[in-house]
């Protein structure tokens, strides 16, 4: 199969890499920078965003006019941030083969942010698109490095999670397949909310008890959440909503838990996003997430914690106090 990744960030990079070393696919990465594109291509290592992991020799690395890169691809894989995504669904808007997007969040940049999922911004844009997610808990240098990891690839196409399994899926990482794009999109942008919480609680000594509820009321907070928008239950359960959740908010390489954990060290938001040198979606959609649940009159007193200890109207401490001081309720609630 011939592959194109788009966005030579970490994870597409990564990605990029697992398909070319299996040596059953032709696999062309694409970046928008020309500069990270010969450095790449001298030193066979992405050094901005995968350090110290090298490039098999079967990657073609190229930038320059899209276009010309598409020709000929079987697949075509979106690989950039969130705020990227639309204006890539534009210019693919009439592209005949399969196109899947890693990114994970809700749509936040412009005047007036839309708190779109993925899969509403291509409805919205390029709605004859064959179109999915691919998903689920993973750390783009362990993917790098083929250490054993499993995804969800969803769509409502189900060429697509075909073609997404035929790329991708290998003794070294395992796709499984799921048409609930809805719950998948929800699991993947709501856990990095759920993950700066997390750091929080861990940077301030809460223990591990506490963690422990907080990852289970965090999920009961997604659950909520994506069944409010039309998900099934049952993809919570799955990698793209529990498992990446454990992942998310436990594994130190998470951008996101690193923010929640700098907060309690008493960094600004802005120190902590700075020292990352990488997006924490997290930070940018929680008040998506949260504007979202209140639309739809869904509760989700985590995230809104999240929230306002982001915006500084919390200290870490009384965010943990507002959580803990809550009326009691039924499990269920």
């Amino acid at each position: 199969m011939k592959i194109i990744v788009i966005g030579a960030g970490a994870w597409g990079t990564a990605l990029a890499a697992a398909a070319a070393g299996a040596a059953r696919h032709r696999v062309l990465l694409w970046a928008r920078d020309a500069k990270q594109t010969a450095l790449m291509q001298s030193q066979r290592v992405n050094t901005r965003y995968l350090p110290g992991v090298v490039l098999p020799d079967a990657l073609v690395l190229r930038s320059g006019p899209l276009a010309a890169a598409l020709a000929g691809q079987e697949l075509i894989v979106i690989a950039t941030p969130m705020s990227g995504l639309r204006e890539l669904l534009v210019q693919l808007h009439d592209v005949a083969q399969p196109l899947a997007w890693l990114c994970k969040g809700f749509e936040t940049g412009g005047a007036e942010p839309t708190g779109l999922m993925a899969h509403e911004i291509q409805q919205q844009v390029a709605p004859r698109l064959h179109a999915g997610v691919l998903s689920g808990p993973s750390f783009a240098a362990e993917v790098a490095r083929g250490q054993p990891t499993a995804l969800v690839a969803a769509s409502s196409h189900e060429g697509v999670r075909a073609a997404l399994v035929d790329a991708f899926h290998g003794p070294r990482l395992r796709v499984y397949t799921n048409d609930d794009v809805t719950g998948v999109e929800v699991g993947g942008a709501v856990k990095n909310v759920l993950a700066i919480a997390t750091g929080l609680c861990d940077g301030l000594g809460l223990g591990l008890n506490a963690r422990a509820a907080l990852i289970t009321r965090g999920l009961a907070e997604m659950t909520r959440l994506g069944l409010g928008l039309g998900a099934r239950a049952e993809t919570f359960m799955g990698l793209s909503g529990l498992g990446d959740l454990v992942l998310t908010a436990t594994g130190d390489l998470s951008r996101n838990r690193q923010v929640g954990l700098a907060l309690a060290r008493g960094q600004t938001l802005a120190q902590a996003v700075a020292a990352l040198g990488h997006v924490a979606e997290g930070v940018l959609c929680a008040r998506a997430v949260v504007r979202r649940a209140a639309r739809l009159g869904v509760e989700m007193p985590i995230a809104e914690a999240v929230v306002a200890l982001l915006d500084g109207v919390l200290t870490p401490d009384a965010a943990v106090a507002a959580l803990m001081g809550r009326e009691p309720t039924g499990e269920r609630a």
